[in-house]
Formats: C-alpha cells, structure tokens, sequence
C-alpha cells in the first residue's frame, strides 16, 4: 500500500483518502427537509448517517447563495480568500455588471485541483454548467454538469458519452431530474471509474417550490436516499452539507414579499445615481425572479453614507443595512467586489432592484428564496463516526473536507 502524505491547501491540511469521498452539497438543503423526510420513512440512508455515522448543523457562508459557498466548501476557506462572494457582481475594473463564474475571479486553489494535482483521482458533477469551470478550476480529472452532459469532451471535461455512461436522457434544467442525473453519474463513476475524491453538486429546484415534508420534497430525498446508499454499498466515505437554508418569501396574498431597493434609493438620491446588485442573479430566474435576501449598492460621491444606511435600516423587513467593511468583517467578504452597503432582509423577506426590471412570470408557486442570515443553517452529515475534532462554537460547511479527510473512524 502506498503512503501518500498529506495535502495542504489554503493554510488547511488535509490526509490522504483511505477510501474513496464522496463529498455532496445538496443546494437548497435545511436541515428540515431531512429530518422531515426521515420522519416520514423514505429516507433510510439518511437516517443511518444521523444515528449511525455523525450529525451536525452548520452555519454557510452569508450571502447564503450557491457560488459562494460551493467553492467555500471546494476551498476549505470563506469569500474574503477565494474571492467568489456571490453569482453575479459589479466588476469595477470592467464597468459591467457580470456573472461571477469566470475562473478569472478565483482567488484561490481548490482542494480537488490540490489532489487531483498529488496524484488522486478526482471527480466534479454539478447540477447547472454555471459551477463548472470554477469547480474544475486548475483540476485533472473529471468534471462535467448535468445541464451540459450532451456536451462532454475528454480536452475539456475529463470524460465523453457521458449521456450513454449514465443511461438517463438529457435533463431539464427546470427539474428534479437535473439533481437525480448528478446522483446517478455518481454512481456510474463510482462503479466504473473508482474515483479518490468525488464532489457532487445539486440544483435547488425542488427546495425552491417545495417546503420542508411536502410529497415533492420527500420524494425528492427519497431518491437521493436510494443513490447515497448506493455509494455507502460501493464502500465510498459519505461526506453531506449544502451551500443554503431556503424560506417561504411570499405574503398573505401569495405574492413575493419585496423591498425594491433601486426603486427606494432613487426616490432618496435620484434616478439612477445609486446601484444596486443582486448577487442571487443567474440565467435560472424562473426558480426565484433573481429575488433574495442578500443585496448590496454603491452609492455615488458625496451621498450621505450615514444617512442612507439609517433609512434603510428603518425599512421595515430590512434586518440589517450596514458599511461595506463592517459587512466583509463580519462575513469574511471581499470588500472589493461589494458596494457601498450590504442590505439583507428579514427571514420571509426578498430584495429586488426595480420592481419594473424583475420578471416573476415564471414563478408557478410561492416564492421561496435566501440569500439572508435566515437561511444560514445547513446540515453537517457523515456515514462514519468523527474523532478528534477541535472544540468550537459552531462548525461552517466549508469544514467538511477537513472533518472528513481528518476526523473520521469506522
């Protein structure tokens, strides 16, 4: 047997796998969609890894939004280190308001590339294309995502016919058949490829329509029940958490709760003279109308700072507005790629740019959203029992990868 020694990424070491990892982030995922399914029989697998093998809740990365906190995870360090602190940002340098998905915007190396790197074999799945060039960042090995499975090609994705290799069709990007093709790749790969380290990564479609113990959210997790068990059989380490929470966000009349933040600074300052991005903004709009509880605006020179940060403070369903290095302190941001100001909203409230600019005709059920605080708290889950972890008031999900390569035995 050959002793491979450890890998230090980002400051953090980590040992060699002695069986295959299996690390999932489950999108959407708060820890009562698991418990409820649990509770309702469907999610066998799920219940081992609860009793039998390690559970914890964990805190995410604010803002609690899919890139930030799937390469959190992937780097083992928060957005201050690597930089990506939301899906979509203004690029000073560019003076555009740009998707953050160019690995141009990566600030550090991920774990997979580092082991991939030492000699491992690694493998990326991931729901939406929009995670996979920085996913697959610097890496050799596989990663390719569901959306574009059609597409593969050994230069650019590791890996071809993967369409055949998973005997799926094609999925919809608008379904839960998106999440089901990531499992089911898993699996294939696990059978036929016997990667080291695997990172799955799902779409929150499902967590998006459905709440906690609805029949589409248990059978959702039902299915992931019945591929995770298929890993366990296959010997693979299970290591689970997920990137956000998710909340109902709508009101009594079954329409989006909303500030409209551009709107209210333009009546302040003018039309026009403040910006506000949404960082939740990405080509999938129909899950949630680019509508989240995380926002941030530059405001133009000579603006009252103070001033404005007290009125939206007094908005009602704003939980917090404060300074940008206030926030980047606070949350471990980047304080180069965020405004003047962070705003995030109340638990059952969104924030939008315009009321005018947000498209919500796609939306076929009362919103549920995150961004905020409230959707801070995800699941910690592992098939083997931990050991030796380091005393500390709560654990973030970006320490899986430390807990799983280091604190487990069984």
């Amino acid at each position: 047997m050959t002793l491979h020694p450890p890998v230090t990424v980002n400051g953090r070491t980590y040992r060699w796998m002695e069986q295959s990892l299996v690390v999932v982030c489950v999108d959407g995922c708060e820890f009562d969609y698991i418990n409820k399914a649990v509770a309702a029989g469907v999610a066998p697998f799920l219940r081992h890894m609860m009793t039998s093998g390690s559970a914890f809740e964990a805190d995410c990365v604010v803002p609690s939004f899919t890139n930030p906190n799937n390469l959190s995870i992937v780097t083992g360090v928060p957005p201050a280190v690597h930089g990506i602190c939301g899906n979509y940002f203004f690029d000073r340098d560019a003076n555009a308001e740009v998707m953050m998905n160019d690995p141009k915007y990566l600030r550090a190396g991920t774990i997979l590339a580092a082991f991939a790197g030492a000699g491992a074999k690694v493998a990326v799945v991931t729901a939406k294309d929009k995670l996979r060039s920085l996913l697959g960042h610097h890496l050799a090995g596989i990663c390719f995502s569901a959306e574009k499975a059609d597409q593969c090609t050994p230069a650019r994705n590791g890996i071809e016919r993967v369409i055949e290799l998973v005997g799926k069709p094609l999925p919809s990007v608008y379904s839960a058949d998106l999440s089901e093709f990531v499992f089911a790749a898993g699996v294939k790969l696990m059978e036929s490829q016997r990667p080291d380290l695997m990172y799955l990564s799902t779409t929150d479609y499902v967590q998006h329509k459905a709440p906690p113990g609805a029949p589409a959210a248990n059978a959702f997790y039902a299915m992931m029940d019945y591929y995770l068990a298929r890993l366990g059989a296959l010997g693979a380490t299970i290591a689970l958490t997920a990137d956000h929470g998710m909340n109902d966000k709508s009101g009594a009349d079954g329409q989006p709760n909303a500030i409209y933040l551009q709107d209210l600074l333009d009546g302040w300052l003018g039309q026009g003279a403040a910006r506000v991005i949404l960082p939740i903004t990405d080509p999938y709009v129909m899950h949630h109308g680019a509508l989240g509880s995380f926002a941030t605006a530059y405001l133009p020179p000579g603006t009252d700072f103070p001033g404005v940060i007290r009125r939206l403070s007094e908005v009602d369903g704003i939980h917090l507005a404060i300074p940008n290095a206030e926030a980047c302190t606070r949350f471990e941001l980047p304080p180069d790629r965020l405004g003047d100001v962070i705003i995030i909203s109340e638990k059952h409230v969104v924030l939008g740019t315009s009321k005018a600019r947000h498209d919500l005709s796609g939306l076929d059920a009362p919103l549920r959203s995150h961004g905020g605080i409230s959707e801070q708290n995800v699941p910690l889950l592992f098939n083997r029992r931990t050991s030796g972890l380091p005393g500390k008031a709560r654990m973030r999900n970006f320490d899986i990868m430390d807990i799983a390569l280091n604190h487990l035995h069984g």
